[in-house]
């Protein structure tokens, strides 16, 4: 079996193009029914939604997780998503979550000596430690395998199934992967298939 990769050298928003072409001929040529997309306000998951309206091939969008700012993503991305038929999926973050707050400090309290951190930093938490392991591929690879996990844990998308899934890094996408999916709590249940598209090095310089 032989196949092909698209990489890409520089970000910049003809990525994102090239990425969902090649994510919907892969796509109807596998008979996958299910992408997941990652977009944070919105502008990435319009694309896809209107660019698979119709196919029969069901877009989920999978964004940032409420934080102190409030929903990223933007209301009337929100809408156009919806009417091209897209699901939005908006949880805790799959690497992320209690994990997190290890990193924080405590507040600091007046009077009393500055606090330690609520973990070692030297001792990552897991989610972490997967997460920068797989920045090593991309940071688009990351995202792929955290919102497959978000998705299914949403019961967005069916488990044990092949899905296609985007991510990318800044707000442009750049790596899709073909995936088996699972939930969460079956983590290593995961199976990447094919790398379908992504950058030719985990840090690749923005296009001016």
């Amino acid at each position: 079996m032989k196949g092909n990769i698209v990489y890409f050298e520089e970000a910049k928003p003809e990525n994102m193009d090239i990425v969902l072409d090649l994510v919907k001929e892969k796509a109807q040529e596998k008979g996958i029914k299910h992408v997941v997309v990652a977009s944070t306000r919105g502008m990435t998951g319009v694309k896809a939604a209107e660019a698979f309206k119709g196919s029969g091939i069901q877009i989920v969008v999978v964004t940032h997780q409420i934080g102190p700012r409030g929903p990223e993503l933007l209301p009337e991305n929100e809408e156009k998503i919806k009417a091209a038929g897209g699901k939005i999926v908006t949880c805790t973050h799959a690497f992320g979550g209690v994990g997190s707050s290890l990193r924080r400090v405590p507040p600091r309290v007046e009077g009393q000596a500055r606090p330690a951190p609520y973990w070692p930093a030297y001792v990552p938490s897991t989610g972490d430690l997967i997460a920068n392991v797989l920045r090593l591929f991309s940071q688009g690879m990351k995202v792929c395998l955290e919102i497959a996990v978000m998705a299914a844990d949403a019961g967005a998308i069916p488990i044990g199934e092949n899905v296609i899934s985007v991510g990318g890094q800044g707000r442009w996408a750049d790596t899709a992967i073909i995936i088996k999916s699972a939930n969460s709590t079956a983590f290593f249940d995961l199976d990447i298939g094919e790398i379908l598209a992504k950058p030719i090095s985990k840090r690749i310089p923005r296009r001016e």
